[in-house]
C-alpha cells in the first residue's frame, strides 16, 4: 500500500500544482505560512500568507521555498514568482487582484529560478516515480464487423494501388530503356566524338572499357552507323596510343570515320549531324597526326 505522503510528493514531482501547495503548506506549517499557487504563462505564481509580517521575512521565506521546490524537482517548473501578503479572506481571483494593484496587495514579490536537476537526479527521480498507466487509455476500442471489413478493404485498395503504380513505373522505365537507343541512334556516337583527341594530352577523354580496334572495311550498308562504331573504337585506341605508329593509326581511323560520314546523302535526316561529324573527325585526325609527328 502506498503511503499517502509519498503519493503526494510523487504527484508534486510530476508537476501537480495542488500537490505542490500541499507539500509547501506541510513544510511551512511551523512558521505559520499558508500558500496558494497557480501556473500562469510558464511561471508558478505562489502566494504566501501569514498573520504577521515577521512570519513573511523575505530572505528567510524565499530560501525556504527554494529549498523545498528544488528538493521536489517538479517537472516543467523552473520559474517561480513568490508573492507575500498578510492573510485575508479567501479570494478566488487573488492573482488578478495582485496584478491589478500589486503595491497595495503585497508586502513584497520576488521571482526565482529553480536549479535544473542533473541527468542522474532526473534518472533517479524517474526510477522512484514510474509512470502510471491510465487504464482508460489501454482499453481496446470495440469495432463492428462492418468497420473492420471496411478498414480491411481500405488497406487492400491502398496496397493494390501502390503495387500497380510501381509496376507501371517499372514498365515505363523498361520501355524507355528499350526505345531510347532506337530513337536516338547518334547518342553513343555524340558522347564519344564530342571529346576530340587533344594535341597536348595525347589521349581521348572518354571513359569506356577497351574494345575492338579493327578498322571496318568499306561497303557498309549504313555509313553513319559504321562511322559511329569506328569513332567509338578510335577513342579507345587514342587512350592507349604511345608511339608514333600508334598515333598514325589513330589518325587514319579518324579520317576513315570522316569519309564514312561524308557518304550520307543530303536527303537523309541525319545529314546535318553527319556534316558536323565530318569536320570534327577530320580535326581529330589532324590532332592525332600532330601527336605522331611529335614522337618521331
Amino acid at each position: 500500500m502506498v503511503d499517502p505522503i509519498d503519493d503526494i510528493a510523487r504527484q508534486a514531482r510530476r508537476g501537480s500544482v495542488s500537490a505542490i501547495i500541499q507539500v509547501l503548506n506541510e513544510k511551512l506549517a511551523d512558521s505559520g505560512v499558508r500558500t496558494r499557487a497557480v501556473f500562469d504563462q510558464g511561471v508558478l505564481q505562489l502566494l504566501c500568507e501569514a498573520p504577521k509580517p515577521e512570519q513573511l521575512e523575505q530572505p528567510v521565506l524565499v530560501g525556504q521555498v527554494r529549498q523545498i521546490l528544488e528538493s521536489l524537482q517538479p517537472r516543467n517548473v523552473r520559474r517561480v514568482n513568490i508573492n507575500s501578503r498578510i492573510v485575508r479572506e479567501q479570494q478566488l481571483l487573488w492573482l488578478e487582484e495582485i496584478n491589478r494593484d500589486p503595491t497595495n496587495q503585497l508586502l513584497w514579490s520576488e521571482e526565482i529560478t529553480l536549479a535544473k536537476p542533473s541527468f542522474w537526479q532526473r534518472l533517479s527521480q524517474d526510477r522512484k516515480d514510474p509512470k502510471k498507466i491510465d487504464p482508460s487509455k489501454t482499453t481496446l476500442t470495440k469495432t463492428s464487423p462492418r468497420q473492420r471489413r471496411e478498414k480491411k478493404l481500405f488497406w487492400r485498395g491502398l496496397i493494390g494501388g501502390a503495387s500497380l503504380s510501381l509496376f507501371l513505373l517499372l514498365l515505363g522505365w523498361a520501355l524507355y530503356s528499350w526505345l531510347n537507343p532506337k530513337l536516338n541512334p547518334t547518342l553513343a556516337e555524340q558522347t564519344a566524338a564530342d571529346q576530340p583527341t587533344g594535341t597536348s594530352a595525347g589521349t581521348s577523354q572518354a571513359e569506356q572499357p577497351s574494345g575492338g580496334s579493327a578498322t571496318p572495311t568499306g561497303g557498309a550498308a549504313d555509313p553513319f552507323a559504321e562511322a559511329v562504331r569506328l569513332a567509338e573504337s578510335t577513342v579507345l585506341a587514342g587512350q592507349s596510343a604511345q608511339t608514333s605508329a600508334e598515333w598514325l593509326e589513330v589518325a587514319s581511323r579518324w579520317q576513315r570515320a570522316s569519309d564514312l560520314m561524308a557518304q550520307i546523302p543530303s536527303q537523309d535526316p541525319r545529314y546535318p549531324t553527319a556534316q558536323d561529324r565530318v569536320q570534327l573527325y577530320r580535326q581529330n585526325s589532324e590532332a592525332a597526326l600532330a601527336q605522331a609527328q611529335k614522337l618521331q
